[in-house]
């Protein structure tokens, strides 16, 4: 549904349904989904900039182009990309698309299962956690329930992390929308059911990080290319976006 949102073509008829659904309801979701992505790219360049040559890309969904190792390595030809999925055709897509790039390799885990992640021979082998790690979760935490402990995951996930590393986060909210229960049908139906969450409730989960200006904002306000966006190109986004430093 991502994919189809972005104006992908890797995508099925079940999920072209299903989106085309939410969108008739909610129009916002594909601009929202757009400005996440350019989040990502953004981000991406962020880090790698800043020396990280190690990128953990949790949630990674059916690959689209750009990807996460192809903006990094604009920056750095030597940035390893570790892509995380819990979708099986999302793994068959990354087979043909993405670990056939020498660097990039593919897990098939579950973020609900932060040891399993740390664990699997696709980070063991390649990520050293001795060295800073990009740590990428974009668009999934929307996708965790309270009862799942996104904090303890992220938790989990950043504690063998060395200073210099980076937390990337994006988040659906209401804080600037009423509730969608058109949304929330399709997704519990489809995948998870959404839980979005308002800035109050995530900004703690850069705990132990330090942010990154101008902190955890509307994704199209962090770090833009050009002039920030205006009140109407503002209106349609529900999303925030927020990069961390680890500094200890």
């Amino acid at each position: 549904m991502y994919d189809y949102y972005l104006g992908g073509k890797d995508n099925y008829e079940i999920d072209r349904e299903a989106a085309e659904h939410i969108i008739g309801q909610s129009p916002n979701i594909v601009d929202s989904a757009r400005a996440n992505r350019e989040f990502l790219l953004r981000a991406v360049r962020t880090v790698v900039a800043s020396g990280v040559r190690q990128i953990i890309d949790l949630g990674t969904g059916i690959p689209t182009s750009p990807n996460t190792h192809e903006v990094a390595r604009e920056i750095a030809p030597e940035t390893r990309v570790v892509y995380i999925d819990n979708d099986p055709i999302v793994a068959a897509h990354a087979d043909a698309k993405l670990t056939s790039t020498p660097g990039t390799h593919f897990a098939l885990a579950d973020a609900r299962r932060p040891a399993d992640i740390l664990a699997h021979p696709a980070v063991r082998d390649h990520i050293d956690f001795a060295e800073p790690v990009a740590l990428l979760l974009v668009a999934v935490l929307h996708f965790v329930s309270d009862a799942e402990d996104p904090a303890g995951i992220i938790a989990t996930l950043t504690e063998p992390m060395v200073p210099g590393s980076h937390l990337v986060i994006s988040h659906g909210t209401l804080d600037f929308h009423g509730p969608d229960q058109v949304a929330d049908e399709v997704y519990r139906k489809s995948t998870a059911a959404l839980r979005l969450r308002g800035h109050a409730e995530i900004v703690p989960f850069f705990d132990g990080f330090t942010m990154l200006e101008p902190g955890l904002v509307r994704a199209p306000l962090w770090r833009p290319d050009g002039p920030p966006p205006d009140a109407g190109a503002l209106a349609p986004i529900g999303i925030y976006g927020g990069v961390g430093r680890k500094t200890s």
